[in-house]
C-alpha cells in the first residue's frame, strides 16, 4: 500500500462530513476528530461550503488527512486541490474523474459495487475502492464475494456502518477502513457537541484496534 492508504488503514474509520456552517464549525470539528484519534475526514460536496471547510480544517490541524467526497465534476477536483484536499472520493465510478484526479497527483477512491466497476478500476491501477452504499448493496457478504475474483483491492465501505457493525467489517482483511457519519451527524455538528464527537471517535478506534489486535 502507498503511504496514504496505509495511514487510512491505521486509523480504520473515515468520518463522512457535511458542514452547513464551515466558518463556525470546521476548525473545532477537526480538533475534535484528532482528539479522538481519528485525524482523517471526507468532507462532502453535498454542502456548498466544502472547499472552505477543507481549507479551515487543514489550517486547524495541518497533519490531518482531509479529503473531499461526493465529487461529480473535474471542477470540484480543482476546487478540492486549491483548498488543500489530500484525496478524492466519488459516489460512483467515472473514468474521466479517476483519470483527472490521478493526472493531478491526488489519490481517488471511486464508488464501486459491481464486477464491471472493479474491472474498470483495475485498468487504472487503483489499490482501494469505495463500496457505496455498503449495507444497501449487499454489505460485507458481497464485499467478500467480490474479493474472490479481485483480491488485489482493499475496500472502504460507506453507508449503514455504525458502532454496532464496525467490528464485523474491520475483521475482514479486505477492508481498508470504514466510512461513516455516525460520529459526525448533523445534530452533533450543528449543536457543536465536540466532546461527544471525540468520544465516538475514541470508541471507534478502540473497536478498530481491538479487532485488528492492536489494543
Amino acid at each position: 500500500m502507498n503511504a496514504m492508504n496505509q495511514a487510512i488503514y491505521d486509523i480504520g474509520v473515515v468520518p463522512v462530513i457535511k458542514l452547513n456552517h464551515p466558518e463556525r464549525d470546521a476548525a473545532p470539528l477537526a480538533k475534535a476528530l484528532c482528539a479522538g484519534g481519528v485525524p482523517v475526514a471526507e468532507v462532502t460536496f453535498r454542502a456548498a461550503g466544502a472547499p472552505t471547510a477543507v481549507r479551515l480544517m487543514c489550517e486547524a490541524c495541518p497533519d490531518m488527512l482531509v479529503g473531499v467526497g461526493t465529487v461529480t465534476t473535474t471542477a470540484q477536483i480543482d476546487e478540492a486541490i486549491a483548498a488543500g484536499a489530500k484525496f478524492i472520493v466519488t459516489p460512483g465510478f467515472d473514468p474521466e474523474l479517476v483519470a483527472y484526479s490521478l493526472e493531478k497527483g491526488l489519490p481517488i477512491y471511486p464508488g464501486c459495487t459491481t464486477p464491471t466497476d472493479y474491472h474498470a478500476a483495475l485498468k487504472f491501477g487503483l489499490e482501494v475502492l469505495k463500496f457505496f452504499p455498503a449495507e444497501q448493496s449487499g454489505g460485507l457478504a458481497k464485499i467478500k464475494a467480490m474479493a474472490a475474483p479481485f483480491p488485489m483491492f482493499k475496500v472502504m465501505p460507506t453507508g449503514g456502518i455504525n458502532l454496532k457493525n464496525l467490528a464485523d467489517y474491520i475483521a475482514s482483511p479486505v477492508i481498508l477502513a470504514c466510512g461513516g457519519s455516525y460520529m459526525v451527524t448533523a445534530d452533533l455538528i450543528d449543536n457543536q457537541k465536540w466532546d461527544e464527537i471525540t468520544e465516538l471517535c475514541k470508541k471507534s478506534r478502540e473497536i478498530v484496534d481491538k479487532t485488528r489486535g492492536k489494543a
